[in-house]
Parts: structure tokens; C-alpha cells; sequence
């Protein structure tokens, strides 16, 4: 019978959630909900200097904000908890008691010093440095002597004399030879467990059947392979993706860019668009499109797609598909997420359905929400200026009769401005004067926007609404006129 698919990420609380760990969560999640299993958050605590509850705090923020949702967790509870292995730590030692009493885990006394001198002398005689089972037959009387000295003992697993292979879904079939490794540690003189040996039991009691993790933890897998079998579990299936590099191929470094997802929200990226963005980063659907909603991810992602090679983190391209989420996501969604960002620029008292209309004006032609407080500056008329060449429009005889003439319409009018309305007595302006194209479109924009650029004047002069609009044109035929 086959096994409901259970997969789970386990971060460790000591900083921000770097994008290659959020991308390692986002390919565990797209697996579980395209399978209809559960997804599992385990807080690996147990790096008592380092981990913090700010920072879990903050990782598990920053996973709701890319909606990789899970089904159980230290928050939301669930069937096989606790969540913390903080919160674990009687288990792992009932285990290694269990590993002690059968014979395949025996208490080591060699000091760390002792260590140090026989890991020397292995490398000064061109062997592999490893533990050389100077504990493994201690008799009692042996133990006791060395606990007489005040030695406290670690747990060594007693690894068997054969070599590990193991079938990765991303990487094939790796052997792993046994002469690589020794009798290993998985209970520390402190009694915590070690990373190894935590996570195994952890993955085996949870029931998780797919570990989708880093490739730098490959070295790892012989150790947990060989602790799945000494304490007579089932391994789960694994697959190692590859590192995420920079664009020239070196370690992606915060001195060339973002590399947590709490620096790129601060950026403005949607959390579609990064989740787009980051399931690209080393994956491909059979028909090579990149543009995709989470729904979308979730139908096409498949494990075996994904590619054993370095992923180049290219911001050019992660604007790009951001750009195609700014256009494509609802409206309200997208508003909402960029209030923060006007009320950072002072632009903050917008009413919902202004701010909406807003951002709907000028949303397609950019990359990330911190550009849209500069796209839409002209409508704070505290900021509002005119400079440059819109300036010179302005102060040009051509620039000054449109602007005379559009204002005369719409002091005759009196009326609320809506785009086809304003497009028609421009129209009618443009008749009178011989005029159109640029000649008669770039004065009224540089006088109600301040530049050159922008939206369609319509739409432009219907958000700006019929007293601002008024106001700007006079504004700008004084300036004409002071020429």
C-alpha cells in the first residue's frame, strides 16, 4: 500500500528565510498539493546559541506571506508533534537508549583533545581521519573507570562495514563508500542529539516519505541512511536540488543584491511574482512556459524536472515575471499590497477604491510595488512640479494655445471629467489650433502630470478629477505666461 505523501521543511531559527531555503520550501509544498499531502513545518531548534524566537517568527512570516501555507506545525498543531525539537528531546534519547541496549550504539569517553591528536596523526600518515573505535568494547569496568575521571560520554553509532547507495530523484544513483566514514556521533555529552540523528527520527515518527532538501546536505544522507536502518525504519525517498548561485556563477552574496525574502517584500515584489520566480530556479514544465500562477505550479511541477545544475538568481528576470504579476493579479490584491509603500512616500491617505483606480492607471509598465509612489507623484500636489522639458512645453507659444484652449472646454463643461469625455474636447482643442499627435497631447500631460511620460491622458485626467485638472491648467498657462 502506497503512503499518503507527507513532506515537510525544517528551518533553523537563526536569521531571515534566504531565498534558497524559501525555494526549497516552495518545491516541498508544490509536491505535497499537487500529490494531496501534507505539508509539515519543523522549527530544528536545538542550536541553543543561535536560534531565536524572533527569528522563527520571522521565517514562518515570511513563508504566510509567500502563501506556502502548512497543514502542521508548532503553530497549528497536527497529529505527530511537537514541532520544536526543542520540544523533542526526550524522544531522541528514548532512541538512542533503544540503539545503547541493542548493541548498535555504544558510549564514547575520548576527550576532544584526543581527538584532535589522532585526527593529526591520520592526516600526517595520508589516511582519512576517523574515529577509531578506541570505546566500541569497553567493558563496564572500562566505563567506569573513565566516568571515575569525570568523562561524560557521547553516543556512537556502531556503523556497519559496507557502502551506502542511495536513489536521488534529482541526482540518480549515489554511492556513498564506507571507508568515508566512522563509528559517528548521534548524542552529544550535553544530551542533545545531533543534526543527524534529530532529523531521522523527526522524518521517520512524522511519517514524511519524500525529503526535498539542499544539495549540501547530500553528505549527510549515508549517516541518516545507515540510522534509518539500525533503528529499523523506513527511509523516505530523497531529492537534493541544486544551490542557487549568482549570475556569474559565484555565491550568491548580499554585497550584489537581496538575498532574504524579508529584503525582496521590502523591494516590492508580490509574493506571486517571487513564487513564480523561485519555482524557475532550477525547474521547468515539459512545455517550457514561465509565466504561471501558484494554481499553475502546482498542476505542472514535477520532481523529476528539476535539474541537477546551479541556478543563476537573475533580478533582471525576477523583475520580468513580477512585471507579468503587477498586471495580472486582481486589482484590489495588488492596491492593497502597495499601501505600504505610498504611505512610506507620504502618499498614504488615498481611500481604497481612489487607491485601486490609482494603481490600476499605471501598473502595467512596472517591475515591483516601490515603483508605483513615482509613478504616481503627480497626484500629490504637495510634491508636484514642473521641470525640464515638460517646463519648456509649457513656456512654448504652441504648448501655451492648447492649454488655453483645453481649459476654456472644461470651464464651459463644469462637469466631473471621465476619459472619453476629456479625449473628446481635446479633440475639439485640436481642430480649432491645426494640431494632434504629440504636438497637442504633450503640453496638457506635461501640465497635469509634470513630464512627458505616462498613463493614457484620459484615464489620467478622470483620476486627477475636474478641480485639480482646472487647477493644473491655469497653473500651467501662468507659467506660460510668465515666460
Amino acid at each position: 500500500m502506497t503512503r499518503p505523501v507527507r513532506v515537510r521543511f525544517a528551518p533553523s531559527p537563526t536569521g531571515h528565510l534566504h531565498v534558497g531555503g524559501a525555494r526549497t520550501a516552495l518545491f516541498n509544498y508544490l509536491f505535497a498539493k499537487q500529490r494531496g499531502g501534507s505539508f509539515v513545518l519543523r522549527v530544528e531548534d536545538t542550536d541553543l546559541t543561535r536560534s531565536t524566537s524572533e527569528s522563527e517568527e520571522a521565517v514562518l512570516e515570511d513563508l504566510r506571506w509567500l502563501g506556502l501555507n502548512w497543514d502542521e506545525g508548532p503553530d497549528v498543531g497536527g497529529d505527530f508533534g511537537p514541532y520544536r525539537q526543542t520540544e523533542r528531546l526526550h524522544i531522541y534519547a528514548e532512541h538512542a537508549e533503544a540503539l545503547l541496549k541493542a548493541g548498535k550504539a555504544f558510549p564514547c569517553y575520548c576527550t576532544d583533545e584526543e581527538l584532535a591528536a589522532k585526527r593529526k596523526a591520520a592526516r600526517a600518515e595520508g589516511r582519512i581521519p576517523q574515529y577509531d573505535g578506541a570505546c566500541r568494547d569497553l567493558d563496564a569496568g572500562g566505563r567506569a573507570a573513565r566516568e571515575a575521571e569525570g568523562r561524560r560520554p557521547v553516543v556512537r553509532l556502531l556503523a556497519p562495514t559496507r557502502d551506502v547507495v542511495v536513489d536521488d530523484k534529482v541526482r540518480g544513483s549515489v554511492t556513498f563508500k564506507r571507508e568515508m566514514l566512522g563509528d559517528f556521533i548521534i548524542m552529544r555529552s550535553d544530551g542533545r542529539p545531533t543534526y543527524n540523528f534529530a532529523v531521522v527520527v523527526d522524518d521517520a515518527l512524522m511519517r514524511i516519505t519524500h525529503v526535498i532538501r539542499a544539495e549540501e546536505h547530500l553528505p549527510n544522507t549515508m549517516r541518516q541512511m545507515l540510522l534509518y536502518e539500525a533503528l529499523g525504519f523506513e527511509p523516505p525517498s530523497f531529492a537534493h536540488v541544486s544551490l542557487i548561485v549568482d549570475k556569474d556563477r559565484s555565491k550568491l552574496s548580499k554585497r550584489r543584491g537581496a538575498t532574504s525574502v524579508a529584503e525582496l517584500r521590502e523591494q516590492g515584489y508580490l509574493p506571486g511574482g517571487l513564487v513564480n520566480y523561485l519555482a524557475l530556479l532550477g525547474w521547468a514544465p515539459e512545455a517550457g512556459e514561465e509565466l504561471m500562477s501558484r494554481e499553475q505550479l502546482v498542476e505542472r511541477f514535477d520532481i523529476e524536472r528539476v535539474s541537477a545544475s546551479a541556478a543563476a538568481f537573475d533580478e533582471d528576470k525576477l523583475d520580468w515575471v513580477n512585471g507579468h504579476h503587477m498586471r495580472e493579479e486582481p486589482l484590489p490584491e495588488v492596491a492593497a499590497r502597495a499601501r505600504p509603500f505610498m504611505e512610506a512616500s507620504g502618499m498614504g491617505g488615498l481611500d481604497d477604491r481612489y487607491l485601486e483606480d490609482a494603481v490600476g492607471l499605471v501598473r502595467d509598465g512596472l517591475s515591483r510595488l516601490a515603483d508605483l509612489p513615482g509613478a504616481l507623484a503627480f497626484l500629490d500636489d504637495e510634491s508636484f512640479a514642473v521641470e525640464g522639458e515638460a517646463r519648456a512645453l509649457l513656456e512654448d507659444e504652441s504648448g501655451v494655445s492648447v492649454v488655453r484652449g483645453l481649459l476654456a472646454e472644461m470651464e464651459d463643461d463644469g462637469g466631473e471629467v471621465d476619459a472619453a469625455g476629456f479625449k473628446t474636447s481635446l479633440s475639439r482643442v485640436g481642430k480649432e489650433l491645426g494640431l494632434k499627435g504629440k504636438a497637442l497631447f504633450m503640453p496638457v500631460r506635461a501640465a497635469l502630470t509634470g513630464t512627458t511620460h505616462g498613463p493614457a491622458l484620459g484615464d489620467t485626467a478622470s483620476l486627477l478629477g475636474r478641480d485639480k485638472v482646472v487647477s493644473r491648467l491655469r497653473e500651467a498657462l501662468a507659467l506660460g505666461a510668465s515666460k
